[in-house]
C-alpha cells in the first residue's frame, strides 16, 4: 500500500450528519452528527436511540434506508482481540494539527429531527489534513461516546473520541482515541468548560482553542480495520484508526461529561472474517 501522511490544513467547517458537504462558515444552530446521515426530508427522517424501540436493534427496522444496521458484514464498532492482530504492509501514518477556533454542539434525539444522535460535538473554523495514499481527508470534526463503543479484548473504556474525516469524493476516515480514568488532563479543559447542557444548543466560541495534538495519546500504535458509521444509516465503507494506547481523564472531568451526556454507544459487532491490522503511527506536528 502507498504511504500514508496526516499534512496539516484548514479544519474546514462543521460537518453534517454523514460526513456531507458543509457550509462555509459554522453554522450557529445545530445540525445532525457527523457521523450519521442527512435526511432527504426531516420530517421522513424515524427517531432513534440507544435503547428500547429505538435503539441499535431496531436501527434496520426503523426505515428501509438503514437496513445495512441489521443486514451489513462490516459493521463498527468490534472488540479488537490483540493477540489475533495483523502486523504487515500497514502503510505509515503522520499527523500534523494545530489549533483552532472551535463550536461545540451537543445533539441529542429528541422530536426535532435535526438532531439524529447523541453527542457532543467539537468544530473547528481551521484545521487538518489526512492523506491516504492518493486520497485526501479533511478533519471536520471529533466527538465523543460515553462508554467507548471499541472495546480491547472485551474491555469497555469510559469514553472514547472519534475523529472524523472526510474526502472529496465523501470517503470516511475515523480516528478513535479511547480515554481511561485517571490524571486530570488540560487538554480537555477548553472543550469540559464550555460543554453544552442543553439539547440541540450550538456554543460559538470566538477565542477558545483545542490542540488536537494534545488529544492524542504519546504511543502512535494503532489498529486499523474496515468499518462502518457507528449510527444510523451505519454505512460501511469507512476506514478506523484506533489508537491501542487510551488517553487519560481525571474522574471529575469523566463525571463532569457523564451529566451532560452518557449511553451513547453502539454495541460491538460481528467481525465477520475482516483482519485487523496494527502498525505505528508516527507524528509531526506544525508548529
Amino acid at each position: 500500500m502507498a504511504p500514508i501522511r496526516l499534512r496539516s490544513i484548514v479544519l474546514m467547517v462543521l460537518m453534517s450528519a454523514a460526513c456531507s458537504g458543509a457550509p462555509a462558515e459554522p453554522p450557529r444552530t445545530p445540525a445532525p452528527e457527523a457521523t450519521s446521515q442527512p435526511p432527504a426530508a426531516h420530517a421522513e427522517t424515524p427517531h432513534w436511540g440507544y435503547e428500547g424501540a429505538e435503539g441499535p436493534d431496531a436501527w434496520a427496522k426503523l426505515s428501509p434506508a438503514w437496513a445495512v444496521c441489521g443486514e451489513g458484514t462490516r459493521q463498527s464498532p468490534i472488540d479488537i482481540d490483540v493477540d489475533k492482530t495483523v502486523r504487515s504492509n500497514l502503510p505509515s501514518l503522520a499527523a500534523s494539527f494545530r489549533p483552532a477556533a472551535l463550536t461545540i454542539i451537543h445533539h441529542e434525539h429528541t422530536a426535532d429531527v435535526l438532531n439524529t444522535g447523541h453527542s457532543i460535538q467539537v468544530n473547528y473554523t481551521e484545521g487538518d489534513e489526512l492523506s491516504v495514499g492518493s486520497e485526501r481527508f479533511a478533519l471536520a470534526q471529533f466527538h465523543f461516546h460515553a462508554p467507548s463503543e471499541h472495546t480491547i479484548e472485551g474491555k469497555r473504556y469510559p469514553m472514547e473520541m472519534h475523529m472524523v474525516h472526510k474526502s472529496g469524493d465523501g470517503k470516511l476516515a475515523v480516528v478513535g482515541v479511547l480515554i481511561e480514568e485517571g490524571a486530570h488532563n488540560d487538554a480537555f479543559e477548553p472543550v469540559w468548560a464550555n460543554l453544552p447542557a442543553t439539547k440541540g444548543v450550538a456554543a460559538h466560541l470566538e477565542h477558545v482553542a483545542v490542540d488536537v495534538n494534545r488529544l492524542l495519546p504519546s504511543r502512535k500504535t494503532t489498529y486499523r480495520y474496515d468499518g462502518s458509521l457507528t449510527t444510523p444509516p451505519c454505512s460501511e465503507g469507512v476506514t478506523w484508526i484506533v489508537m491501542t494506547t487510551p488517553v487519560q481523564a481525571s474522574a471529575s472531568q469523566l463525571g463532569r461529561f457523564r451529566a451532560v451526556l452518557s449511553g451513547n454507544n453502539r454495541p460491538v459487532q460481528p467481525l465477520n472474517g475482516r483482519v485487523v491490522g496494527a502498525d505505528l503511527l508516527p507524528e509531526t506536528v506544525a508548529r
